[in-house]
């Protein structure tokens, strides 16, 4: 029944992932950027892609800068013309997955504001999809409750604040920033894959192994970041995600970990971990970070 109505609302919307999918570089083109000489010989190259509109009135010299901006530039405007034309639970879908580039524009903000850098250089680093509306009036918060109570309480991300976590008296020190960051994402994830498994079929078998892998990511990195810290046991264990491989049967190991090894023991028993652990040891030019990221990439790719 429900492939009979699925064109009602989301026919054309398939249709053009589709076809953006055809617009991908394929391999025949990035084996054409690598024997690129100049980096004129690249822009050429992008002059003959889908990517052609948004390298046009581009001078020479190219930059890695503005290649990475004009890409983005198309991903971010194929992007809204879908959620423009999505409705009911596909327009939920894609408004959850902006709520991690606002969690990121978030904490990017603080920090250039701690950094003492000035607010429009820190805006011109954020996001597009992260954007919403009072963002750029994070810059003047002194603590995690008036962050909370005076900017974030109005925004997409504010349900997942939990103000009580920080006391009012803290101050944003880089460590207080990480903790929010890692208590936005948890709830994120936990809340965003809520609602994929209750959607149900495809979209909640694919859902839940993505989410899952991100969840056992940070809960990884939470592990790695808190040794030599101050945090406590129970503020590293409300840090993780609920959801994953990791949970809830692997966390007391994490937590009761010291060092490097401890946590890669603590892992040992799932085989996709284990792999890039294992990878990290052969590859040693590579961080730990790198090869969840490559990892996460071909899972997008087959999802």
């Amino acid at each position: 029944m429900e492939h009979l109505t699925f064109n009602v609302n989301d026919g054309y919307l398939e249709a053009l992932t589709r076809g953006h999918q055809e617009g991908f570089l394929t391999s025949g083109d990035y084996f054409t950027l690598t024997q690129c000489e100049t980096m004129d010989d690249v822009l050429m190259h992008c002059g003959l892609t889908d990517y052609a509109q948004y390298f046009q009135g581009v001078r020479s010299p190219l930059s890695t800068s503005t290649v990475r901006e004009r890409c983005q530039a198309k991903l971010v405007d194929d992007f809204k013309y879908m959620r423009s034309q999505a409705v009911a639970d596909m327009a939920k879908f894609l408004d959850y997955i902006t709520y991690g580039y606002m969690i990121d524009n978030v904490v990017l903000i603080i920090l250039g504001t701690l950094h003492g850098r000035e607010l429009s250089q820190v805006i011109d680093r954020l996001h597009p999809l992260g954007m919403f509306d009072g963002i750029q009036s994070l810059a003047v918060a002194m603590s995690p409750a008036e962050l909370y109570d005076s900017i974030l309480v109005e925004s997409p991300i504010g349900k997942y604040f939990q103000a009580s976590f920080l006391s009012e008296e803290a101050s944003l020190t880089e460590l207080n920033i990480e903790v929010i960051r890692n208590i936005l994402y948890k709830a994120y994830l936990e809340d965003f894959y809520d609602f994929t498994q209750r959607l149900g079929g495809g979209t909640a078998e694919v859902m839940k192994e993505v989410l899952g892998f991100e969840a056992d990511r940070r809960t990884i990195n939470i592990t790695l970041n808190s040794f030599g810290t101050e945090l406590t046991r129970e503020e590293k264990r409300s840090l993780m995600p609920e959801i994953g491989l990791l949970y809830p049967d692997s966390l007391e190991p994490l937590l009761t970990a010291t060092d490097y090894d401890g946590v890669r023991a603590a892992v040992d028993r799932y085989d996709e971990l284990r792999e890039i652990f294992q990878e990290a040891v052969v590859s040693p030019a590579k961080s730990l970070e790198d090869i969840f990221f490559a990892k996460e990439v071909d899972m997008h790719m087959i999802s």
